[in-house]
């Protein structure tokens, strides 16, 4: 690699010829703005907001424009000030910008450098994109008259995640983004992610809000409400008011639930442990069959769309199990209500997750049993911080509470399936044992573990069996490993975990919105995860899922065994074509 000499400002530095002016400026300890570019994702200089001086007069986009030998660059001349904020004043003029009602509002990164640039109103003619606000997905919600036309969401849904869904349409000043013949969301290839969200830096995108129906059901005396949150929660709340990203605040978290007027609050990580035990024996049964494999997991809710949508010829390698959310709710509306005394019909069930597509999950017609939704409402991370806001919590200052009996009880294995990797580790620890017969010491299978877009190995589980896995997360991942599978190329692998967000459910669509500049210096996903492995080898007694002696005491009593008659009319589903 060739390195070559560019100043910054004054600053003197020797970075390689082929970066761009941006990330060397961020080398050089300078932060240039930009609305449209996302590290490692898009560089194309669309918002213009990024310009530089390097030499001459000369403006160029930093993102897009390579250094050179002997370049001299500038960042914060008159010229520069005064242009951005002009380009700022085009964009807010073309942007619906009700900030006082916007959800982004504080988050907002178009509002970051409105107040950073001093602009009080834009001196140009006000004019906004005027289409209806797209509410026709369970799960995503399209404000066109906010959009900016960064392009983020466009090149996250293409570029990143494979899909397709989202794409620029018309020219000029007619140019728009859109879905194919201009349909709807609830039209399209969308998988619910929700990765756009999380990526657009205002607020042309946000998640369906169903708040007001749970706060309603809090309110309703005649309703026994009862809570569960997904582990990348725990990872990421702590965000929302201002902790360090990584810091564990499940103790937090539970109180507030509780403070909040839930009757119950539980860990899905309890179902969690459940679907290992489910996941694992119905691997082991097809292992001995010799039937459709690999088997793929099945807990992420946005590649169970995507396989019905682009593979459904592959529909019979995904695993027949309900996610941990709906195991869950069905065990919550059968054999919780049943303790408890409570009518079914009389419970509502909300699950705190950090995925957008559990909204679109939580209404499927084949998650119910007996006619019994599985779960009522799915609220995102986001939405929990802003009702523990609402209620005047001061979370910071929480004493540390624990999950409610029986239903709280869970183990390391459970807590890592927030992680990409983490599904595929948990099930091995337990598939492990059973097939050695012991209690093996060695259980933290890190070959499955980082960010590495698809992992591919062979784990000895005993002298005389060697399991073959794949783990892979993102779209574009996905659809490698699917390519692989549909050309015959993986008939010989047991076990394959496929997540539909990049570095599994810690960065999901439903998590805390972290803004373009920050992903430039940290990586959330490997942030975030840290809280899960801390949990997992530090804080929980029992690491492995049939270690867990309520998920045993629910089989002893309750359930026969995994895969039993029982624990498949509760716990299994299927799945529908959509090509």
């Amino acid at each position: 690699m060739k390195y070559c000499n560019v100043t910054i400002d004054g600053v003197k530095i020797n970075v390689p010829d082929d970066m761009m002016i941006l990330d060397a400026a961020k080398q050089a300890g300078i932060i240039v703005p930009t609305l449209c570019h996302l590290k490692g994702i898009s560089a194309t200089g669309a918002c213009r907001v990024c310009i530089v001086e390097t030499g001459g007069g000369k403006v160029q986009t930093a993102c897009s424009f390579p250094v050179a030998e002997g370049m001299m660059v500038k960042t914060n001349t008159p010229k520069i000030r005064e242009m951005r904020k002009t380009i700022l004043e085009m964009i807010i003029a073309n942007h619906n910008a009700e900030c006082t009602t916007c959800v982004r509002s504080q988050s907002c990164e178009l509002q970051s450098l409105a107040m950073i640039y001093g602009i009080e109103d834009s001196h140009f003619k006000k004019k906004f994109n005027q289409e209806p606000v797209d509410m026709s997905s369970a799960t995503i919600v399209r404000d066109q008259s906010k959009c900016i036309l960064c392009g983020r969401c466009v090149s996250v849904c293409n570029g990143v995640q494979n899909i397709g869904a989202l794409g620029f349409i018309g020219r000029s000043i007619d140019m728009h983004v859109g879905l194919a013949y201009e349909h709807q969301l609830s039209e399209s290839t969308c998988i619910n992610c929700g990765q756009c969200i999380v990526n657009c830096p205002v607020g042309a995108l946000k998640e369906r809000d169903y708040l007001s129906e749970v706060q309603l059901a809090l309110d309703d005396p005649t309703f026994t409400v009862v809570v569960q949150t997904a582990p990348a929660v725990r990872a990421a709340l702590g965000e929302v008011f201002g902790l360090p990203m990584g810091t564990p605040v499940t103790g937090k978290m539970v109180a507030s639930l509780k403070r909040l007027g839930f009757d119950y609050v539980f860990d899905t990580d309890f179902a969690a442990d459940v679907c290992i035990m489910e996941e694992g024996t119905e691997l082991l049964n097809r292992i001995r069959a010799g039937a459709h494999l690999p088997m793929i997991t099945s807990c992420s809710p946005g590649w169970v769309k995507y396989a019905e949508t682009f593979y459904p010829e592959l529909l019979p390698h995904m695993s027949s199990c309900k996610s941990p959310q709906n195991m869950m709710g069905a065990l919550l509306k059968s054999h919780f209500a049943e303790i408890k005394g409570i009518d079914p019909a009389k419970m509502i069930v909300v699950s705190v997750m950090p995925c957008t597509a559990k909204k679109f999950e939580v209404e499927r017609q084949e998650l119910e049993v007996d006619g019994i939704r599985d779960v009522d409402f799915s609220i995102t991370t986001r939405e929990l911080g802003r009702l523990i806001k609402k209620a005047g919590i001061d979370f910071k200052y929480l004493n540390d509470e624990k999950f409610d009996d029986f239903y709280g009880d869970s183990t390391g294995a459970a807590v890592i399936f927030g992680a990409t990797g983490g599904v595929m580790e948990a099930a091995l620890r337990t598939v492990a044992d059973i097939i050695n017969g012991n209690d093996l010491k060695e259980i933290e299978y890190t070959v499955v573990r980082g960010i590495q877009g698809v992992k591919e190995a062979k784990v000895q589980v005993t002298p005389d069996f060697t399991a073959k896995i794949a783990v892979a997360h993102g779209g574009k991942n996905m659809h490698f490993v699917m390519d692989k599978l549909a050309k015959g190329e993986l008939s010989d692998y047991h076990f394959i975990e496929l997540m539909a967000c990049p570095g599994g459910c810690v960065n999901g669509g439903g998590q805390p919105i972290v803004d373009a500049k920050a992903k430039m210096h940290i990586d959330l996903r490997v942030e975030r995860a840290k809280a899960l492995y801390h949990e997992d080898s530090n804080i929980l007694h029992y690491r492995k899922s049939h270690h867990n002696p309520s998920v045993m005491k629910l089989y002893e009593t309750y359930l026969d065994a995994p895969n039993s008659h029982k624990a498949h009319h509760l716990l299994h589903t299927s799945y529908q074509r959509r090509d």
